[in-house]
């Protein structure tokens, strides 16, 4: 059944004027126009809805039982394209990615300040997990996009390169290590190191490039979180060595750092999309704002 907006909004205004003369006015349409669209209604629904003679015009019986039906039809388009346009314009919809803890926990907050102050109907949604997860969530398609490291992409995956992020040593405060003036991972290897667990993509990073350079570190302790290596560090369990994005909990703890000069291992941190898959118009302005900042 082939029904248009077009015939439904000839129909209402008919009903509405009880005239199809006045009818026209109200839709800017001539009244041969008019009278197509009702003709073509009533051929597509089998029979008349309107009882038209030279004095009156009123509703058939099967018009009756149509016109609230008509009503709601039209209501639940004009709805729906407001609706649609309320999306495009950003006065409504949600928001929802992936960033790992590292960066959900120190610069993500700035981002959704600013976000919110110019799109604050915007309801948003974080999940904030492991860089690995927030991987397997952008290919399952679980989410739009995600910030973590650069996770060698895939042919499924593209990479968007927002700023590197290199390793810094990390010690309890009074350790002796803060007489070093110039940190290099060999000053680390003679404490006990705390690190993330296998198969952590930090984990893997480090050991390979330390492994070319013959270095080996007393791997003590291991656990799955990096808010974790910094709570033990503060501690005194141990030394370690992680992403500067954690020098704001280091402060907090009172943990000392100290930038590593050799060898340098560092990481990229971005945006992780699907390849072939737009981005709704609410991850595309998140994303600006990413850009802008980083830029």
């Amino acid at each position: 059944m082939n029904i248009t907006i077009k015939q439904i909004r000839a129909f209402l205004a008919v009903v509405e004027a009880n005239s199809f003369a006045e009818a026209c006015e109200l839709l800017h349409i001539s009244q041969p126009a008019l009278s197509i669209a009702i003709k073509n209604l009533e051929e597509t629904v089998g029979g008349k809805l309107l009882a038209r003679s030279t004095r009156t015009l009123s509703l058939t019986p099967e018009g009756e039982v149509f016109l609230p039906v008509a009503k709601r039809l039209l209501a639940d388009f004009d709805n729906a394209f407001l609706e649609l346009h309320e999306l495009f314009s950003l006065k409504r919809g949600n928001l929802s990615f992936a960033a790992m803890p590292s960066f959900a926990s120190t610069h993500l907050p700035q981002h959704l300040l600013s976000f919110n102050k110019e799109y604050s109907a915007i309801k948003v949604k974080i999940h904030d997990v492991i860089a690995e997860s927030a991987v397997e969530m952008v290919q399952t398609g679980k989410v739009e996009f995600a910030i973590s490291f650069d996770p060698d992409i895939t042919k499924d995956l593209k990479f968007e390169t927002l700023f590197s992020d290199k390793f810094i040593a990390a010690f309890p405060k009074n350790h002796e290590l803060m007489n070093v003036s110039k940190m290099e991972w060999q000053h680390l290897v003679n404490y006990p190191f705390i690190t993330l667990q296998r198969p952590s993509s930090i984990r893997l990073l480090m050991d390979e490039m330390l492994a070319e350079q013959n270095i080996f570190l007393n791997v003590t302790f291991e656990t799955n979180q990096l808010a974790t290596v910094v709570q033990m560090v503060a501690t005194k369990l141990g030394v370690s060595a992680i992403p500067s994005l954690y020098k704001q909990q280091m402060q907090s703890l009172n943990v000392e750092f100290r930038e590593i000069t050799a060898p340098v291992i560092s990481r990229r941190v971005g945006i992780i999309t699907r390849r072939r898959y737009p981005l709704s118009t609410t991850a595309q302005a998140f994303i600006e704002i990413l850009r802008h900042y980083y830029q």
